[in-house]
């Protein structure tokens, strides 16, 4: 009797551990669906990142070849004399950008909006590059260094290279550095006291804060 009561105990405990086994089993399985889930989603965000990114950079690469390209026919002097007396807006792209220390050239476009912000940087306000007055440049902060993204590595002293739409450049001293919250608009004050200036413009990691790097024209 006391045999068949116990056969019976260890089969119970033997049901009750199989029933945890599949227990344990089901989890894993569940675990291990939901980590390949996640997998192929990072793997596709990462590669349409990608993708985009390439086509980002190819049309700033299609912008810097135009300036040049337009560089090269305005010194036909009728080419240029056709423009002036042909075109009444601003060029598209109005010059270039270099800042040597971080390793980037990119074209300023003469206006600002979401779809441009994405493939070059942009005047929001100001003069046109290299006259008197608060040049105010924008640009984008991405995680792949492109753009604005490492301007916080600037320091005073440090020199940016800005050319107008002739090709002339004008090297700009870093004078300072600083952090603003998304509604202050004083960084774009135009009393410079006759001084060519410019401003560099672009969102941080910190929710809601803009970096800013203002640079004065080395005379």
């Amino acid at each position: 009797m006391n045999q068949i009561l116990f056969s019976k105990f260890n089969q119970e405990i033997e049901r009750e551990e199989n029933k945890k086994k599949k227990k344990i089993l089901i989890f894993f399985k569940y675990q291990f669906t939901i980590s390949i889930l996640i997998i192929i989603a990072c793997s596709a965000y990462y590669l349409y990142n990608l993708y985009t990114t390439k086509k980002k950079e190819s049309l700033s690469r299609q912008l810097l070849s135009n300036y040049n390209i337009n560089l090269l026919y305005s010194s036909n002097s009728n080419y240029e004399t056709n423009v002036v007396e042909t075109q009444d807006e601003e060029p598209f792209i109005i010059g270039l950008i270099e800042i040597k220390k971080l390793k980037i050239i990119y074209p300023i476009l003469s206006d600002v909006s979401d779809d441009l912000l994405k493939i070059a940087a942009c005047r929001f306000y100001g003069p046109m590059p290299n006259e008197i007055g608060n040049l105010c440049i924008a640009a984008h902060n991405y995680h792949d260094y492109r753009f604005f993204s490492r301007i916080n590595l600037l320091e005073t002293e440090d020199l940016i290279t800005i050319y107008d739409a002739s090709g002339n450049p004008l090297e700009y001293k870093v004078t300072k550095k600083y952090t603003i919250d998304a509604y202050d608009n004083s960084c774009i004050n135009q009393d410079t006291n006759g001084e060519k200036q410019i401003t560099l413009l672009t969102c941080n990691n910190v929710a809601g804060s803009r970096t800013v790097v203002k640079a004065t024209a080395i005379s």
